[in-house]
Formats: C-alpha cells, structure tokens, sequence
C-alpha cells in the first residue's frame, strides 16, 4: 500500500508533562522538516516492514495474539542479596533447571481483551519456555552466575499486546535463594523482532511512538509519543506532522518535527504528545510499528 500523509503544521493539543528526557534541538527548522531526515525514516520504515514480514513468516504466519514489550519479565524486586547477579543474569538469559520440567504442551490456552474479546491459542511447555528465556537474551553478562529454577507452574497475567491489555497464559518459576518468581508468556510461536545493531555513527532517527488508538473500521489514527511542552508557535516548542508506511501485515507511524525557529539551547523536558495519522486503508488486523526499531505498539480500537 502506498503511503499516506497527514495535515501539515497543525498545532496538536497541549499536554501533561512527563518526567523525561527530550533533547529539543536549537534549530532553524521553522515549519519545514528535514528533508534528509524525512527520506531516512521512510528508509527505516520500509527495513522494519521487511523485518516484520520475516518475523511473522518464522512464526507460521499471522497470530491471533502479537505481545508488545518482552516477553521476559519478573514478579517482585530482587533482595539485595542476590540483586546484583540476578538483575543481569535474567538480562542474559542465565537461568538453568534444577528440577524435571514439564516437556508436555499444555493444552491450549486463552487471551482476554478488556472488551471481553477471546481468542484460543497454542503454549509453551515450561521446558520451551526456559530455551525461549535462554535465547531471549539482551545483554552478555560473562561474570554472572546463572539462576536457578526450582519449581513451574502455569498462570495468568496481565500483557500489552498490539490490540491493548489482555489477560493471557504465563509460565511462573520459582528460583533458588529469592522470592521473586521469572515470568514467560506462554503463547507459542509469538511475533518477535530483532531490531538491527546499533550504530552509533549512523543512529536511527525520528520519533518513536508509545502507542496509537483509533475506530473499528476508521482510517485515523492517534498515536501518542513524547514531544516538546509547547506548540511550534513558541520558543523551544513544536509542531508534527505525520506520515504512515503501510505493507499488508503492519503499518509504521512516521512522526516528523517542526521546530520553532529559536536561538540558544532548549529545556530538557518532554511532554505527551499526540497526533493523528491517516491511513490507506482501515487497520485490520495489522500491527502498528514504531519507526526507530520497528517494535510493535499497543493499539486499542473501540467501536
């Protein structure tokens, strides 16, 4: 699908402010973006379409659940005694059985919208679920020592996915010398994307959104990011326009700055910002991505 664009330079609504870090460049944008920087996030969003596509392909094709953020997590806080190792090892998927565990499938479970919308899908046994933390490594920790599982047991919890909160299928497991119990989403063949490597001498550019919302059927979307406090008709403020790069499987929501022109530097304060996307066609069953690494977002679509 080609891609779309949305109204230019209009002044979005103001917003909360958040307690974050945003790097308002001095710059002489005016109501004019970047055109390099334009044609770079285009790029972006085509290579995370790509990515998107091969990550669906691996996992037999369209789900009927996407889970947004990791798929790894924890229940409560590391004691200080263990803090130090723990943190990192789960980090780098240091963790080892020290019990039989369970080989066998389970049966079936289900996923639960906060609409009441339900959808049956197939689980990891908790053996598959401990290869998936081992694999599911985000940092090399070479002086940890790996934890160790003492007991699996399969629950439910809360999780974002690409069509908002749901309730769903989680393995818990207990490990050696902490009360904090490991976390896997239980949900087999899950949408997982590897961004590409960082390179600090070419880093990604544009906006990254946080999530979007629209209509069932609707063609607008709102996405919600963290922008300059104030619009582009005051010093240090901005305005954003929007484009979406739509493929049949995700669309990327592209957010372009407009500076005002200021002299001097900017406050380093981020608000909650939003702005509206217009799409080719009704989102479907499509994920929505951020541009930056081509993530998935939660959606949420009300009737």
């Amino acid at each position: 699908m080609p891609a779309s664009t949305a109204r230019a330079c209009s002044r979005p609504p103001r917003a909360t402010f958040l307690i974050v870090t945003f790097a308002v460049v001095a710059t002489l944008g005016g109501c004019i973006g970047n055109a390099d920087d334009t044609a770079k996030l285009r790029q972006q969003a085509q290579a995370a379409l790509a990515r998107w596509a091969d990550a669906v392909a691996a996992a037999g094709g369209p789900p009927a659940v996407v889970p947004v953020g990791e798929l790894t997590g924890q229940v409560g806080d590391w004691e200080a005694a263990v803090g130090d190792n723990n943190k990192s090892a789960l980090g780098a998927g240091l963790v080892e059985a020290g019990i039989d565990l369970p080989a066998a499938t389970p049966p079936d479970g289900e996923v639960q919208w906060q609409s009441g919308t339900t959808v049956t899908v197939p689980l990891l046994s908790a053996q598959q679920a401990v290869i998936a933390i081992q694999g599911g490594a985000t940092a090399p920790c070479d002086d940890c020592t790996a934890m160790r599982i003492t007991g699996a047991r399969l629950t439910t919890r809360q999780i974002e996915t690409t069509r908002g909160p749901a309730t769903a299928p989680v393995w818990e497991f207990a490990v050696e010398g902490t009360a904090v119990k490991v976390t896997r989403v239980a949900i087999a063949n899950a949408v997982t994307v590897v961004p590409p490597p960082w390179d600090p001498n070419d880093p990604p550019v544009g906006i990254s959104i946080q999530s979007a919302t629209g209509t069932v059927g609707g063609r607008e979307l709102t996405v919600t990011f963290v922008g300059a406090p104030l619009p582009g008709d005051q010093p240090c403020g901005e305005d954003y326009t929007t484009e979406a790069v739509e493929s049949g499987l995700a669309v990327v929501a592209i957010v372009i700055r407009h500076p005002h022109l200021t002299l001097g530097g900017c406050t380093a304060i981020g608000a909650t910002r939003t702005a509206s996307i217009e799409l080719a066609a009704p989102l479907g069953e499509r994920a929505v991505l951020e541009v930056q690494e081509g993530r998935p977002v939660p959606v949420v679509l009300t009737p």
